[in-house]
């Protein structure tokens, strides 16, 4: 019989151009159609999500009618409980084969396979989701070895489908491999890595497609398929670009913004002196959030880069505004590193050029890098150089090992290169935004936040500038 499958990936709630990829799967769908989603549909940033503890996502998935989706390592973002309340509440399946809370019990709602009927055709739907490593404590998840999770579910549901499609969230270098190396997969529809393929691809059998991301392409496979053999007739990645927005999408959108605006609009407490924001100068609200975290893992060294917020915060905090001003989902992360490499990327840093540069990365959703803002830490340059650094009241020197509160994004070099070069990482839970929220109703940190590390040489030093903070001229 025919089947056709129209598929998406890493959405990452964009939500205008969901709203032209469902009428680009309305103009293409039939009764022979199976619409499915490889994971990272919904992306906490989205305010419409945050305030609806992601039920605006279901209601959106079930709008257009998707026949299942995978979970990606952006459905756990915002933990397991808002996980687990989704995929309970969800008619559509979501699937992870292995995906399993921290203490290796079961995460409710998730199913590790389904199995759809298409015009009396049984298909085996499974998919993994990512494996985060240090990151899976914090969000309360252990990840199995996904080769093993399918064959299992191959080897459980052997005699019961007539096709098997895979939903991997693991990305296209992994899942080739896994085609090469595994039988009895007609179908991997891949995604994590954002590849756009023209057209699906064949190997060992196994039909391999990628719809790039952002909503911005659905992925359509047309097969034909008998009781012994699977044939692709046609393949492609479409363009979303020119189609009409959904008008059910929008309402739908409409609706829960004004939700999620309701709930998270409500002020969590007062800010009596403003946090003011700027990608180069520094700046208070990017000094509180060093100060928080070397405050909260107990560090030698606060350090974070001014684009992880996209703005200040001034006369109260709501949860809204959180998310407005960082909306990145990255985590507080401690780590050891020498100081030739601390003063490396604290001198790169003077570069204006180095802090506008694009700061895309995992799990950034700023705009820019931005200036290094440190806490615990004294820098005096001319403007292009380092002329001496002090952690404490001693100053840095390059072979020592230190310990620095930072971001997972500079922990892993993003923006900074030479911050790659760390040992015994460790990440906690909260988010950088939980750093804001826990820090900026407390007075000691507010003032602190407003005076200035870095001083230029040829200023007037200010008296007990080693070791002490200096106020801003």
């Amino acid at each position: 019989m025919k089947l056709q499958i129209l598929h998406t990936n890493d959405l990452h709630s964009h939500f205008e151009n969901f709203s032209r990829a469902a009428t680009l799967i309305n103009q293409y769908r039939d009764d022979h159609t199976l619409l499915l989603d490889a994971g990272d549909f919904a992306d906490f940033k989205s305010i419409e999500l945050q305030g609806t503890k992601g039920e605006a996502a279901i209601e959106l998935l079930g709008c257009v009618g998707y026949d299942a989706l995978t979970i990606g390592n952006n459905e756990m973002f915002n933990g397991i409980d808002t996980l687990e309340h989704m995929a309970t509440i969800s008619t559509i399946p979501f699937i992870s084969n292995n995906l399993l809370r921290k203490d290796k019990t079961k995460v409710n709602g998730v199913v590790s396979s389904a199995i759809i009927i298409k015009k009396g055709l049984r298909i085996l739907i499974t998919g993994s989701s990512p494996d985060l490593s240090d990151f899976n404590d914090g969000l309360g998840v252990h990840i199995q070895s996904y080769k093993k999770a399918i064959a299992e579910e191959l080897k459980r549901n052997q005699g019961k489908y007539d096709l098997c499609i895979v939903l991997n969230h693991i990305g296209t270098v992994a899942d080739t491999e896994l085609a090469e190396e595994m039988s009895g997969i007609d179908i991997i529809i891949s995604s994590h890595d954002h590849q756009l393929y023209p057209e699906a691809k064949i190997i060992n059998g196994t039909i391999i497609n990628s719809a790039g991301y952002y909503g911005e392409y659905i992925g359509i496979l047309e097969l034909d398929v008998t009781d012994d053999n699977v044939e692709l007739l046609h393949s492609a990645t479409l363009s979303t670009s020119t189609s009409e927005m959904d008008e059910r999408i929008i309402s739908i959108l409409k609706t829960n913004k004004e939700k999620a605006v309701e709930v998270l609009s409500k002020p969590l407490y007062a800010i009596h002196h403003p946090l003011w924001h700027d990608i180069i100068e520094e700046n208070p609200i990017t000094n509180l959030i060093a100060d928080g975290l070397k405050d909260m893992l107990n560090c030698d060294l606060g350090l974070i880069n001014s684009g992880i917020v996209n703005a200040g915060a001034f006369n109260f905090l709501s949860n809204k505004k959180l998310i407005e001003i960082c909306p990145s989902p990255l985590n507080p992360t401690s780590f050891e590193i020498k100081g030739k490499d601390i003063k490396i990327a604290i001198e790169q840093s003077l570069d204006a050029q180095v802090c506008l540069a694009d700061g895309r990365g995992p799990g950034f959703r700023g705009k820019y890098s931005g200036r290094l803002h440190v806490s615990g830490a004294k820098i005096l340059h001319d403007g292009k150089r380092i002329i001496d650094m002090y952690i404490g009241d001693q100053l840095v020197e390059d072979e020592t090992w230190y310990t620095v509160a930072s971001s997972d994004y500079l922990q892993r070099g993003s923006g900074y290169p030479s911050l790659a070069n760390n040992r015994n990482e460790k990440y906690l839970p909260e988010e950088i935004r939980d750093v804001i929220r826990l820090y900026a109703y407390r007075p000691e940190f507010i003032e602190r936040a407003v005076l200035n590390r870095w001083r230029v040489r040829s200023e007037i030093p200010l008296p007990g500038f080693v070791g002490a903070e200096a106020a801003r001229p």
